[in-house]
């Protein structure tokens, strides 16, 4: 499997996200665009697209990360440079603690340069599970 390093992810990427809530007993989809852009000290993650969970009219959403190369892996933060998880290719399991909540990534990159972001969420209020699949966007 080739080495998944920061650079292989900057550009575009088509993005299809699959939700299930367990506790709202609903199901959702989010479609959209993801796009890794040069900020300095490593790339901004920025998605946009269209969110639909259970019967609620669709919204338009967005979200952006920083992701930075950290020794042999990756490193993500918040838009406000707060800690949120980190990876590498050989370990691509990450947890993040956001008290009472518990967030649990698993990243797929076996059909490189297609990818996927597997996230389980648990909490009081909180029981989810999100996938992630990312394609890139053609030239």
């Amino acid at each position: 499997m080739k080495r998944i390093v920061l650079e292989d992810f900057a550009g575009r990427w088509r993005l299809s996200r699959r939700i299930l809530d367990r506790r709202g007993r609903m199901t959702g989809r989010f479609e959209g665009l993801a796009a890794f852009t040069p900020d300095g000290a490593g790339l901004r993650y920025g998605e946009t697209g269209t969110l639909r969970l259970g019967a609620a009219r669709p919204v338009q959403a967005t979200r952006s990360y920083l992701w930075r190369a950290e020794g042999e892996g990756i490193a993500v933060f918040f838009e406000d440079g707060r800690p949120f998880h980190a990876f590498s290719a050989d370990m691509a399991e990450a947890r993040h603690d956001c008290a009472p909540d518990v967030y649990l990534v698993r990243y797929g990159f076996g059909d490189w340069p297609v990818w996927s972001a597997r996230w389980r969420v648990r909490g009081p209020a909180k029981d989810y599970v999100m996938l992630g699949l990312y394609r890139p966007e053609p030239a």
